[in-house]
């Protein structure tokens, strides 16, 4: 494989900046606390409101009594402060005033509740939570086996996604990764596996398992990130098919040196649709057609049958209408002679009806 030179990559095309979405976003930036500065933070806060009430109870200190000594000292107060907020209530020292049960009604009690959300949302989050999260991580990962991995959900991901379940892929078969939340969210309404990550990462493409997927697919917005993603994929995973979405068109040459072996140009690929459509009024709508689960005919590839060995491409089992046969990796349309005897291990192109076609009984004429 050639080397690629990183500064020959490519920005994509003008034009491809992210939707805008409605209602007033604020400029943010995410902070990234480490463990101990999270579990710091959550600790002086519970600290700075049990010492909020140790205050509070020496100031108002003459509303309480002692049964053990009839005193109130300082460590009394530190004392009663615990075994109020920790709800444990001895009843050796009590407020004994209305001023002072006042104070633990409306003071005390509040705090007493949130120094125990801090306390069990700290467990939550450093126990259970990420325990959870690990253990059922560890549950999809095992099941991940010939399974397809989106990296990108962008607007072209988020179409391929949407297509392959229109195709009759199990959703969870899918494995979506994007770094951008708020797509995320929208990928797990189908149902998906979705993960938050940097696709360009080894680890993370090591966590879904690339090397058990049947296909990739690569959308990351802009050429020199998917290229890249390729090159990473390519690197861990040597025989896994990978498609790419690409909108340079000198871009699409280092994506196939990168180990794509799709690459995807929408720029040009709607070039011929417009230009199909200047030479006839149905020629862009059969493509969108072909294209599509939805539409009445659809390509399909696959290898030839043994029983369709030594037939013509016309001859096909399913009954579709062979186009195109890939042997030793050379195309050979349908007139040449080598598609008059199919071969093991031909890769045949055809087109066959879908539900939408057949179920009107006209399918023979898409076909023709």
């Amino acid at each position: 494989m050639a080397l690629l030179d990183h500064d020959r990559l490519k920005k994509s095309k003008p034009g491809t900046a992210p939707r805008a979405r409605k209602g007033f976003k604020p400029l943010r930036r995410a902070v990234r606390i480490p463990v101990w500065g999270d579990l710091s933070i959550r600790m002086g806060a519970a600290l700075f409101l049990i010492g909020m009430v140790v205050l509070i109870h020496w100031f108002d200190r003459g509303g309480l009594t002692d049964s053990v000594d009839g005193e109130v000292s300082f460590l009394d107060v530190v004392y009663f402060t615990m075994i109020s907020i920790t709800t444990t209530g001895f009843g050796d020292i009590a407020p004994v005033t209305d001023r002072a049960r006042l104070v633990e009604a409306l003071i005390v009690t509040p705090v007493r509740f949130a120094v125990l959300f801090i306390f069990v949302g700290t467990a939550y989050n450093f126990i259970i939570k990420r325990s959870w999260e690990k253990w059922r991580m560890s549950q999809i990962q095992e099941k991940l086996s010939d399974h397809v991995v989106v990296l990108g959900y962008g607007v072209s991901g988020s179409q391929s996604v949407e297509e392959l379940i229109e195709r009759g892929i199990d959703a969870r078969k899918i494995v979506v990764v994007d770094p951008h939340e708020d797509r995320l969210n929208e990928a797990e309404k189908l149902g998906v596996n979705v993960m938050a990550a940097d696709a360009t990462r080894d680890e993370t493409l090591k966590a879904v398992r690339i090397q058990e997927a049947q296909t990739v697919l690569v959308s990351a917005g802009r050429d020199d990130t998917s290229i890249l993603i390729v090159l990473t994929v390519r690197h861990l995973a040597p025989k896994v098919p990978i498609s790419v979405v690409v909108r340079a068109d000198d871009n699409e040459l280092l994506a196939r040196q990168a180990g794509a072996n799709n690459v995807i140009n929408p720029v040009r690929f709607t070039g011929l649709l417009l230009a199909g459509s200047a030479r006839g009024a149905h020629i862009s709508d059969y493509l969108a057609d072909l294209a599509s689960v939805t539409g009445r005919v659809q390509l399909v590839e696959r290898v030839v049958t043994e029983d369709e060995c030594g037939k013509t491409i016309t001859e096909l089992s399913s009954g579709g209408r062979g186009l195109r046969l890939y042997r030793n990796g050379r195309a050979i349309g349908f007139w040449e002679e080598e598609c008059q005897s199919l071969q093991p291990g031909d890769v045949v192109v055809e087109i066959v009806p879908t539900e939408n076609g057949t179920s009107k009984g006209d399918d023979a004429s898409d076909l023709d």
